[in-house]
């Protein structure tokens, strides 16, 4: 680990599991304070004593980006007992899978909630704060949001997903156009498919190991493999880089 974000706040949304807790813990190897929200405060809670045991700065706040007050009560906690982030990872997401014609509405509702308004939400509301306290003249906003290689991919048994996240790729350039002359680089990462939490349990099956085998490496992309780009995204020398969005599958999407 490094001390590339060192003092730097960032806030880091569904960081009780898979990439928020991997990115939590990232950050904080590399200096930065990290705000932790997620719904599931047990595990939130205990992401953060570990990132403390390890010398690390961290606060757990409960929260869930489909609702506005949340996240709004998340920032003022972390600005209570931290400061302000300047470091925004819009990470939560979550996935109703089924061929469209199946999928209930409720289930789409649920998915556009948490995956495109969570994640507006959440840029917004951070975009607010840093804006308020000084990012024109810092230049050290920073907003990442999370994609996916689905965005560009059909076929998937994940429309509205899939849907969701081509969403938040342009949302990401909206944004970076609106906050370019107020310091803040907004920036896009599509992740491949990652063994975690929320789809790891398909990859055992036979339709997963078969859909492994279709990609041109055979195999799923390692976690590790966001670090850098991450790291890079959230900090000082990215300063020139925004309304980007890059793809890292190890070419699962060719």
């Amino acid at each position: 680990m490094g001390n590339r974000l060192a003092g730097r706040i960032a806030l880091i949304t569904g960081a009780s599991s898979g990439l928020g807790a991997h990115f939590a813990r990232l950050y904080a190897g590399e200096g930065a304070a990290v705000v932790i929200g997620a719904r599931r405060v047990d595990r939130i809670a205990a992401l953060a004593d570990e990132i403390k045991a390890a010398g690390g700065k961290a606060l757990a706040v409960a929260l869930d980006v489909t609702d506005e007050a949340s996240i709004i009560a998340a920032y003022d906690a972390a600005e209570a007992s931290i400061g302000v982030p300047d470091v925004v990872v819009a990470n939560a997401g979550i996935v109703v899978p089924g061929r469209a014609i199946d999928v209930p509405a409720a289930g789409i509702r649920s998915v556009v909630d948490t995956n495109f308004t969570g994640v507006y939400l959440t840029a917004r509301e951070g975009a607010r704060r840093m804006i308020k306290a000084g990012s024109k003249q810092s230049e050290k906003g920073r907003v990442i949001l999370l994609g996916s290689i689905t965005s560009h991919m059909t076929g998937q048994g994940d429309a509205a997903y899939a849907a969701t996240k081509l969403a938040v790729q342009h949302l990401g350039r909206q944004f970076a156009q609106e906050w370019v002359r107020q310091g803040i680089c907004v920036n896009t990462i599509q992740p491949g498919y990652i063994r975690t939490e929320i789809d790891g349990e398909w990859f055992d099956t036979e339709g997963g190991r078969a859909q492994i085998a279709s990609w041109p490496r055979r195999r799923l992309t390692e976690i590790t493999a966001l670090d850098e780009p991450m790291v890079f995204f959230a900090s000082d020398a990215s300063r020139q880089v925004t309304g980007s969005h890059i793809t890292v599958d190890d070419g699962q999407s060719l």
